[in-house]
């Protein structure tokens, strides 16, 4: 399993970056959280998850540990996979994320 990526920002918009390691390009799906993050950074850290499916190996990246646990939990949930769980830390910050489920905000969380 792979723990992080450093390296140089190679492309970068809202759904995913492409950070150069070792003379590698690793395309990476993010949040719009950690895409705010990034800015207009030359060098990154991203934290991954390895999603492995089927048909695919992808590599979802989150600029804080805690946004990564985050989708861990979330993935974990009956329903809820890896895209779905991207979506909903696009939507909200992951500590408005953690405070609408602890405070069962159904309706937050639905959008």
């Amino acid at each position: 399993m792979y723990d992080y990526v450093k390296g140089e920002v190679v492309e970068l918009t809202p759904t995913y970056a492409v950070i150069e390691a070792g003379g590698i390009g690793y395309f990476v799906n993010i949040s719009l959280h950690t895409y705010t993050c990034l800015g207009s950074a030359k060098s990154a850290l991203l934290y991954l998850h390895l999603a492995i499916r089927e048909d695919a190996h992808t590599l979802y990246g989150f600029y804080e540990r805690a946004e990564r646990e985050l989708f861990r939990q979330l993935i974990s949930v009956s329903g809820i996979g890896s895209n779905t769980a991207r979506m909903m830390l696009s939507s909200l910050s992951p500590e408005e994320l953690r405070v609408a489920i602890l405070s069962e905000d159904v309706n937050r969380i639905s959008r």
